[in-house]
């Protein structure tokens, strides 16, 4: 049983679980995927252990670095370049319907914005959260959540929402929650999907219709070891990425049929994936192990994203 996970489930039970699914066989086999980037060696900056992943208007792949470089990858893989950095750490990132990119930057506990016409990289608003981890633009709202992992050691509050002319901030949904990670609105822009890392479980929040947190219910539990990051299909298919063990699961739009979409074993070519982007029926993954971006062809056409729902 890892540190953090609820106490009340037996160690004993989480493993069987895992044997279990490690048995299972993925739905696509390890060769759908390749490895998009490699920035192993890339110079004067390198592809430091990415975590967060997006994809531009022109279909460009934009990640962030454990040195709080924000990098952006051609869109036929041939070439990368720093754009600008926060000297941090970056977790999540994602686009606003204007081109402005976002990002978490854990180490600095705030949201950062690179300018979508001047390429200025400056904080955005004046909130500071425990561990910022994933944003998501809501168009219809004018808004952002973010998680706040809070720690990995207790349970903690929760999910942020951001002005995205302003950059005010505040606490949206206020409950504990099991180390608050990856997220995903839903096609139609009702309700919020969030990882909750250390229950090995993704949570429903309902936006009401006043835009404030519903009742949240379980989507889907039982994804081990420690899920992380979200991506959604057009037809409302969810994908779970897994930081241990290497593995993408793959939910029904109402949480059923969890299965293993594709899994690494040796955890080299899809390696400790944390989020996921889609460009068409191309799914792009992070690795947070080592130092390039996967491409994963998935047979499904991803969401795109912001979700602009009326």
């Amino acid at each position: 049983m890892h540190e953090g996970q609820n106490r009340s489930e037996p160690g004993a039970l989480v493993a069987r679980q895992w044997q279990r699914d490690l048995s299972v066989e993925p739905l696509l086999p390890i060769e759908r995927a390749r490895v998009f980037f490699d920035g192993t060696f890339a110079e004067p900056v390198r592809l430091a252990h990415p975590e967060g992943v997006a994809v531009d208007g022109d279909g460009n792949v934009w990640c962030g670095t454990e040195n709080g470089d924000l990098i952006r990858i051609d869109a036929d893989g041939s070439s990368m370049r720093a754009v600008a950095s926060t000297g941090g750490f970056i977790a999540g990132i994602a686009f606003d319907h204007r081109g402005n990119l976002f990002a978490c930057d854990i180490r600095y506990g705030r949201m950062y914005r690179l300018d979508a016409e001047q390429r200025r990289l400056e904080p955005f608003g004046e909130a500071r959260l425990r561990i910022p981890n994933y944003p998501v633009v809501d168009v219809r709202r004018n808004c952002m959540y973010v998680s706040d992992s809070f720690s990995f050691d207790a349970p903690g509050p929760g999910v942020w929402r951001f002005d995205l002319d302003t950059g005010g901030a505040d606490l949206w949904y206020g409950h504990d929650m099991a180390f608050a990670n990856g997220m995903a609105l839903r096609p139609q822009g009702d309700a919020l999907l969030v990882v909750e890392s250390t229950r090995c479980a993704v949570v429903e929040i309902p936006i009401r219709a006043s835009g404030e947190a519903g009742e949240p219910r379980t989507f889907v539990d039982g994804v081990t070891e420690f899920p992380d990051g979200l991506a959604l299909a057009r037809d409302g298919t969810v994908y779970i990425s897994c930081y241990e063990p290497s593995v993408i699961y793959r939910t029904d739009p109402n949480g059923d049929n969890l299965r293993p979409l594709i899994r690494d074993r040796v955890a080299t070519l899809i390696a400790h994936p944390t989020n996921m982007a889609f460009r068409g029926e191309e799914m792009f993954t992070t690795n947070l192990g080592r130092w390039h971006i996967t491409r994963i062809d998935v047979g499904a056409e991803g969401l795109p994203l912001p979700v602009c729902a009326p």
